[in-house]
C-alpha cells in the first residue's frame, strides 16, 4: 500500500476503547490464509504462485466493518472496494494452493485491511465508529504485485515477515 494511504489508516487508530491497532508497517489485505506448513510444503506454495498470471489493478478503500457479533465484535476494517481483478487473483491463488494440497478456506473471501483486534470493545461505541467512518475512502492505488508473508504472533501483536514477492504483468 502507498505511504499516504497507510497513514490515512493509521490516522483512524483512536476512539476505541479494548482496540489493539495494527501498526503501520503491518497493516495489509489477506488474499489467503495459509497456515503453519513445513519446509517442503512452503516450496510447493511457491512454485503454485509463482505460476499465477494475472494484470496489475487499481484498488481504493471504502469505508468500515467489523468481524464477530457486535457484542463480543474481535476485528474492525476498512473495506476494499468491489475490484473484480482482486477476486479473479484471488481465486487463482485459491486454486494454485489447492493444487499442492492445501485445503480451500471454507470463509467467505471478504477483502478488507484490519485496523484493529477488539477485546471488550463497548457495542455502542464500535457502531459509532463504523457509522463515523461509513465514508471513508482513499483514492485508488496500484497493485503490481502480491507478496507471501510468514508470521509470528508476540506478547506485542503479529509479527509479519515478507518471504517472496509475486509481480503481476500485463497478460
Amino acid at each position: 500500500m502507498p505511504t499516504n494511504t497507510i497513514k490515512r489508516l493509521s490516522a483512524l487508530a483512536f476512539g476505541l476503547p479494548g482496540a489493539h491497532w495494527t501498526r503501520p508497517e503491518n497493516l495489509h489485505l489477506t488474499l489467503r490464509f495459509i497456515g503453519e506448513v513445513d519446509e517442503g510444503k512452503a516450496q510447493d506454495i511457491d512454485s503454485a504462485l509463482v505460476g499465477i498470471n494475472a494484470p496489475p489493478f487499481d484498488l481504493s478503500l471504502y469505508g468500515m466493518g467489523f468481524f464477530g457479533k457486535t457484542k463480543a465484535a474481535r476485528a474492525v476494517w476498512a473495506r476494499v472496494e468491489r475490484n473484480d481483478e482482486l477476486i479473479r487473483l484471488q481465486h487463482k491463488i485459491q486454486s494454485g494452493l489447492q493444487r499442492v494440497g492445501i485445503n480451500s478456506d471454507e470463509r467467505k473471501f471478504t477483502p478488507h485491511v484490519t485496523l484493529a483486534h477488539l477485546k471488550g470493545t463497548p457495542r455502542i461505541q464500535l457502531e459509532e465508529f463504523v457509522a463515523g467512518h461509513a465514508n471513508f475512502k482513499t483514492p485508488s492505488f496500484r497493485i503490481d504485485k502480491f507478496v507471501l508473508y510468514s508470521s509470528f504472533l508476540s506478547s506485542s501483536g503479529a509479527i509479519y515477515t515478507p518471504e517472496a514477492d509475486y509481480p503481476l504483468t500485463s497478460l
